[in-house]
């Protein structure tokens, strides 16, 4: 079994967060280090480390990362102006948690991807 996360203890409303969704298949909170004016952390409710350890059982949770993504952005007021939507995956990716989670970003121009080499 996958090793607990912080996110498990804030699904279970354990840890305070700014949640801004919770159903039976995910929750949404703001990230308390925002990288832009707008940024939310979904996740789903069930512990999945990484993206490596999806499996077929798990698809109704991770189309509601992006039904719910697309409704917060909606209210967040994102829509018109664009939005970027992030999923790391392992250290090369950038993941910190190891509680798969989508990242909902906008609020301002986000640049590219990544950053350009030399």
């Amino acid at each position: 079994m996958a090793e607990e996360t912080i996110f498990s203890k804030i699904i279970r409303k354990e840890i305070p967060s700014e949640m801004v969704y919770q159903d039976e298949r995910v929750t949404a909170f703001r990230d308390i280090n925002p990288q832009a004016p707008t940024h939310i952390l979904i996740v789903p409710n069930k512990l999945i480390p990484t993206v490596d350890d999806v499996s077929s059982e798990d698809e109704a949770a991770l189309g509601r990362l992006f039904t719910v993504a697309a409704r917060l952005a909606q209210e967040e007021g994102l829509s018109r102006e664009g939005y970027r939507l992030i999923v790391n995956c392992r250290e090369h990716g950038g993941q910190e948690v190891y509680h798969l989670h989508m990242h909902l970003l906008g609020g301002r121009p986000l640049g590219p991807m990544l950053a350009r080499r030399q």
